[in-house]
């Protein structure tokens, strides 16, 4: 996927970066497990860099972005946020993930905004792939919890990705209560 860049006024905000990539992952051997290459296919959705208006929000028409199918409000503070997003994608063997309930995953970024750390919740799933020995690893979304968008996700089970790639590889289910 290459995304569009979004023009406002005279400036124009690249998405370059979130351009989809080829990423493989290492996990190295646990127990009886050997070591696995996981092959993944990374894209990211709009609602890493856009959102839906708040219930009593007026907007300017001339923040609106058009996806592929459907349009949203762009939101500069997380677009901003959307530098990081390639790098943490790498950091996700490294990093403790969660299963929500709605059978996709999660992992937090501590990050500094403003002088404030802050939770940057990184939504994704993966699925396996069309191309042989591949996986898909969508990011759905990213965004920092405000009073806006209050968490709806009580900390979860911790998994890794490379338990998410295996079961998924396999067409296993991956439950929150596992």
């Amino acid at each position: 996927m290459l995304w569009k860049p979004f023009q406002h006024g005279s400036n124009e905000y690249s998405l370059g970066h979130l351009d989809s990539f080829e990423w493989h992952f290492e996990a190295p051997a646990s127990g009886k497990r050997p070591n696995r290459l996981y092959k993944f296919h990374v894209t990211f959705s709009m609602h890493c860099f856009t959102r839906d208006p708040l219930p009593s929000e007026t907007t300017d028409n001339s923040l609106w972005y058009s996806g592929p199918k459907e349009r949203r409000l762009f939101c500069f503070d997380r677009y901003e946020l959307t530098h990081q997003l390639p790098e943490i994608v790498r950091d996700m063997g490294n990093r403790p993930c969660f299963v929500t309930k709605h059978d996709n995953f999660f992992t937090i970024e501590i990050t500094l905004q403003s002088g404030l750390t802050v939770e940057y919740e990184v939504y994704f799933d993966v699925t396996k792939a069309s191309r042989r020995g591949w996986l898909n690893l969508v990011v759905q979304s990213a965004y920092v919890r405000t009073a806006g968008y209050r968490s709806q996700q009580p900390r979860k089970r911790k998994i890794r990705l490379d338990v998410i790639a295996y079961k998924r590889r396999l067409n296993q289910d991956i439950r929150p209560g596992e």
